[in-house]
């Protein structure tokens, strides 16, 4: 079954999915500045774009282009800086 998620006014949407009993979302970001929340552990993979994060606790800043990854911990958060649309695949690990 599929899920529709909208966050941010319409700026970042997604689909989730159950696929072999895991758990993934896709979905588009248009340029902005994000705070998403977690509750299982994440990896996150662009697909199309770049994604620049820092993740909760840290001072650092990464950038992440098409085809890389990162994991996010469970019950945290990361903070995202889009600078233009982009287009990304979330696996729940938990």
């Amino acid at each position: 079954m599929l899920k529709v998620n909208e966050y941010f006014d319409g700026n970042v949407k997604s689909i989730g999915f159950d696929q072999n009993g895991e758990q993934s979302t896709v979905g588009v970001m248009a340029a902005g500045d994000y705070l998403f929340n977690t509750g299982a552990p994440e990896r996150m993979t662009v697909v199309k774009g770049n994604l620049t994060i820092q993740l909760a606790g840290s001072s650092d800043w990464q950038s992440y282009d098409q085809g890389q990854s990162f994991e996010v911990p469970g019950n945290s958060s990361f903070s995202l800086k889009v600078s233009s649309p982009s287009a990304y695949l979330c696996e729940f690990l938990g």
